[in-house]
């Protein structure tokens, strides 16, 4: 599979930020690749007010990524926000696949972290969620949920060959090496390729302008045996990479962690 990673930032216009994922969908499709993923929270940066951002999965913006998607030929994974029916929003995953209807993921675990409380404007979801793409199983997950294999190994359960992870990764001391860190990790514990994509480090006005997580670029590949196939700086950068999805199996038969997991008590007695 030939799969792109679009290392960029959004801003605070929905519509600025639909051109943008357009504009680099058709520089990706002119290289060939089949699917491209952005970052979290592609409809607009976090920081600013998100209920009146929010649309629904059928409303224009999701509809303006599927277009640029059937336009392309190439698959579309980007962060958007969607209402969540009680005053908050979804932290959601437009899948736009060409040939076929949207689909769609709402972040399971919620940034309630390092000083920020995600669920007090986002609801949470609870569904993991692969999809076929170019005739292969894609899992996603969004930015947090990187900390917390049981996901990933799920995805892997569902039939998932790769793990796309859009993030806004939030900058502070050690997260770069924590973000490297996890993503290769879940490739390992799912045996996987894992496509972990951030968006880029913003320009330092805005990174004065909001203490919300924005970025920290270093988008990364890695492969099901955990080695690093693509590996990314922190700024702004297009890159299209050739995986070979074959190695999954070869993976999976090797360190075979699928298949030897138990599951542990969550409580017992101590001895």
């Amino acid at each position: 599979m030939r799969i792109a990673l679009a290392q960029c930032n959004s801003g605070t216009d929905p519509a600025a930020n639909l051109e943008l994922i357009a504009a680099l969908t058709r520089e990706a499709a002119a290289e060939g690749a089949e699917l491209i993923v952005f970052g979290e929270a592609m409809m607009s940066r976090f920081g600013v007010p998100l209920g009146p951002i929010a649309q629904p999965l059928d409303g224009p913006w999701a509809r303006g990524v599927d277009a640029v998607a059937q336009e392309t030929g190439v698959a579309v994974i980007a962060g958007m926000f969607t209402p969540s029916g009680d005053g908050r929003v979804r932290n959601t995953l437009v899948i736009a696949v060409p040939g076929r209807q949207p689909a769609s993921y709402d972040k399971i675990h919620l940034y309630d972290a390092f000083g920020f409380q995600e669920s007090r404007t986002v609801a949470a979801g609870d569904e993991p969620v692969v999809v076929e793409i170019a005739g292969h199983r894609v899992g996603v997950a969004t930015c947090y949920d990187i900390r917390f294999p049981a996901l990933f190994t799920e995805l892997a359960r569902r039939g998932a060959e790769l793990i796309a992870v859009p993030a806004a990764w939030g900058a502070g001391p050690g997260k770069v090496a924590q973000w490297q860190l996890l993503a290769s990790a879940r490739a390992l514990d799912s045996a996987t390729f894992v496509a972990a994509v951030g968006q880029a480090l913003p320009d330092e006005e805005e990174v004065q302008s909001t203490a919300a997580p924005t970025g920290v670029g270093h988008s990364r590949i890695s492969d099901p045996f955990g080695s690093v196939v693509a590996d990314y700086g922190s700024g702004r950068h297009l890159g299209v990479h050739e995986i070979d999805l074959s190695v999954v199996g070869k993976a999976r038969a090797a360190s075979a962690v699928l298949e030897n997991q138990r599951d542990i008590p969550r409580s017992g007695t101590n001895h």
